[in-house]
């Protein structure tokens, strides 16, 4: 069999799977399954406990259940692009190196109760993932160390074999970018796993296992959820003996953390990965588009950079990574990410910003159809007060980019919105909170 683009495979990955005559995979909510009829097929369960893969008859769905093994049947394909088709089929295929969660927090976790680490290699990026951290560090003590240290601080923080070097590229919040295959080199040299967070780049757009990662993770709740709708995670091992090894204990363990996926939740992700191929590529694209016209703005260049120099400070994307363009055009062929950060010239004009955008929701999370944008401090107490990070969906970019215009324009003549209802501002994030004729989203 031939192997398919990503765009072919998004939609066709799971014929394999198909048993029903329904072209629109139906949700199945079940979560109890009637054993076979013929006691010849009854099988108590083995001493060394049960085990579940993609070829296991359904049980119980914790377990495994019909929507989430269609998920991650699609995902494989994507998360190995140069795989043979005869590489995902059977009980030791690749399909079976994918793993779904409940969200990607406990992906993270998962990941860490199956390496069990000492020492953890990480530095900045997602807050969610170090506060996983603290709870493993009450658990049993698990020590960190700055990732982008030189190698000598990471001898002396012990970081060794069983270890566990965590990279996130692109970065959150900024969308920049690192060398995957350079921690490869420097984690693999010290017998230590090298695991990606490559959210900010879903299938399509990095391949992580190419450049050396052992286990690959995705918050599948942004791009591969994609409509700001699922809770979702992904970790992927490796191909390989010792992969198919790390991806059968992960499968095992998922049964007693509880964080298997839900029927809704994995019916929603099957339906998402139909267009990832073609949501990412816009979203990558347009972020591409109004990161290039706010750089050139900001050097001068074009009738806007007056004003966007007026409010604007600095923007940071993979595509201004100049410099690295040397293995990151290798590294991601395909765009450099739907995310980037806008750094305001006053905090003030940050926390003014998002309520004089029309198009761009003031919200937090990312990878949705629409485009989002969020004050961070509003989540991360530790980035700049200035920051804002923008997640850029799949509109036109022009009227993105004029939406923005429109904002700095705003903010430079002083002619901002009022507080709402001429009272405080209703904090974003505050469940259940409403905003009476809120700016963010009023189209």
């Amino acid at each position: 069999m031939p192997s398919y683009h990503p765009s072919t495979h998004g939609i066709h990955a799971d014929d394999r799977v198909n048993v029903l005559t329904d072209v629109a995979p139906p949700i199945h909510t079940s979560t109890t399954f009637r054993y076979s009829r013929n006691p010849d097929d009854l099988n108590p369960v083995p001493d060394e406990g049960e085990f579940v893969d993609l070829q296991t008859p359904l049980v119980y769905s914790r377990l495994a259940s019909a929507s989430t093994n269609r998920l991650e049947t699609i995902l494989a394909p994507l998360m190995y692009p140069d795989a043979r088709e005869s590489e995902f089929d059977g009980s030791e295929g690749l399909a079976n190196h994918v793993v779904s969660y409940t969200s990607g927090l406990s992906a993270f976790h998962a990941l860490l109760v199956t390496v069990v680490p000492k020492v953890v290699a990480i530095s900045g990026g997602y807050h969610g993932c170090h506060g996983v951290i603290d709870l493993h560090k009450k658990m049993h003590g698990v020590k960190t160390v700055d990732l982008h240290a030189d190698e000598s601080t990471w001898d002396a923080a012990g970081l060794g074999k069983g270890d566990l070097v965590h990279l996130e590229t692109p970065l959150n919040p900024t969308g920049e970018a690192f060398d995957i295959a350079k921690y490869a080199k420097r984690a693999h040299a010290r017998g230590a796993l090298l695991s990606i967070d490559a959210t900010f780049a879903p299938p399509g757009l990095l391949d992580p296992f190419k450049w050396g990662a052992d286990f690959v993770m995705h918050s599948g709740t942004k791009y591969i959820g994609g409509h700001s709708d699922m809770l979702c995670g992904i970790l992927a091992t490796s191909a390989g003996p010792d992969g198919l090894k790390r991806a059968k204990t992960l499968r095992a363990e998922r049964i007693f953390l509880g964080a298997v996926l839900g029927s809704l939740e994995g019916w929603l992700g099957v339906r998402s990965l139909r267009t990832l191929n073609l949501r990412v590529q816009r979203q990558s694209s347009n972020a591409e588009n109004l990161v290039r016209w706010l750089h050139d703005s900001l050097d001068g260049k074009g009738d806007d950079a007056e004003l966007v120099k007026k409010v604007v400070s600095n923007v940071k994307h993979a595509s201004l990574q100049t410099a690295d363009m040397s293995w990151l055009k290798q590294q991601m062929p395909n765009g450099f990410g739907p995310v980037f950060s806008i750094y305001m010239k006053e905090m003030r004009l940050a926390r003014a910003l998002p309520s004089e955008l029309r198009l761009f929701h003031h919200a937090t999370s990312l990878g949705g159809v629409e485009s989002l944008i969020e004050w961070r401090r509003m989540s991360d107490t530790e980035v700049d007060e200035t920051l804002l990070r923008v997640s850029v969906g799949v509109e036109n970019w022009e009227d993105l980019k004029r939406d923005l215009l429109s904002a700095f324009e705003a903010l430079a003549s002083g002619k901002v919105t009022q507080k709402v209802n001429g009272g405080d501002n209703v904090q974003v994030g505050q469940e259940g909170a409403k905003v009476p004729e809120a700016g963010a989203g009023a189209v």
